[in-house]
């Protein structure tokens, strides 16, 4: 996926949950919203020299999926029997064939510095991610579509920091909890429509850190924290 590609996507996921343009880059988003989301690192291909992105860099040597299944296809990966008269023997020739598979994506199409995606279309700098749609900077999310920077999260829609959460949408900053709509701030929370800053409750709407609100009330001060949110 092209950074424009991303950037289209993410206007879009903002447009929804904050009723915004996005005016940030990739890199402000980055470290904006996704600064403590596991992401896959650039590394080097060591049989190529070209960039390439992997979800674990305890390696020292890496080898893109496609570089690998090519040199599978034509020379095969099988070495001649050499003799060996110790164990650093044996470590120094595995290590000439030891290169970690980098950028690993499974019938999956449109992905880009991502790692370990199965099932997946429109990623963006992603890993461990599974039959989801327009996914920019994610961790371990599963059916989701239109979402940004969460981790751990499934079956959620148009969310930003959606984390261990599940059958979420439109919502922003929502920790450990299940059906979270048009929502703000949440944490192990369950069955919200239109809540910010709450708590350890359930089957409420238009409440803001637990206390209940007006509608009309509740929109005015929206604004002011989407305002503060897009410009702190």
């Amino acid at each position: 996926m092209s950074d424009k590609n991303t950037l289209d996507v993410i206007n879009k996921i903002f447009v929804s949950v904050f009723d915004n343009q996005n005016k940030y880059s990739l890199d402000e988003i980055l470290e904006k919203f996704a600064f403590d989301v596991k992401l896959p690192n650039e590394v080097r291909d060591s049989t190529t020299n070209e960039i390439t992105w992997a979800s674990s860099i305890n390696s020292s040597r890496f080898i893109t999926l496609d570089n690998m299944e090519k040199k599978d296809a034509a020379d095969g990966w099988m070495l001649p029997k050499q003799e060996i008269k110790s164990l650093q023997d044996v470590i120094d020739i595995w290590n000439t064939v030891n290169l970690t598979t980098t950028e690993r994506c499974y019938d999956s199409i449109n992905v880009a510095k991502s790692d370990t995606i199965y099932g997946c279309e429109n990623v963006y700098r992603s890993t461990d991610c599974n039959d989801s749609k327009n996914i920019v900077f994610c961790d371990s999310c599963g059916a989701c579509e239109f979402v940004l920077a969460s981790q751990r999260s499934g079956n959620c829609n148009f969310c930003i920091r959606t984390d261990d959460s599940k059958d979420c949408s439109n919502s922003y900053n929502v920790i450990c909890s299940s059906k979270i709509i048009n929502s703000l701030f949440i944490q192990d929370c369950f069955d919200l429509y239109e809540c910010m800053f709450c708590s350890h409750i359930a089957s409420a709407k238009f409440c803001i850190a637990n206390m209940q609100f007006e509608q009309e009330e509740y929109y005015e001060i929206k604004k002011a924290i989407i305002s503060w949110i897009l410009s702190s």
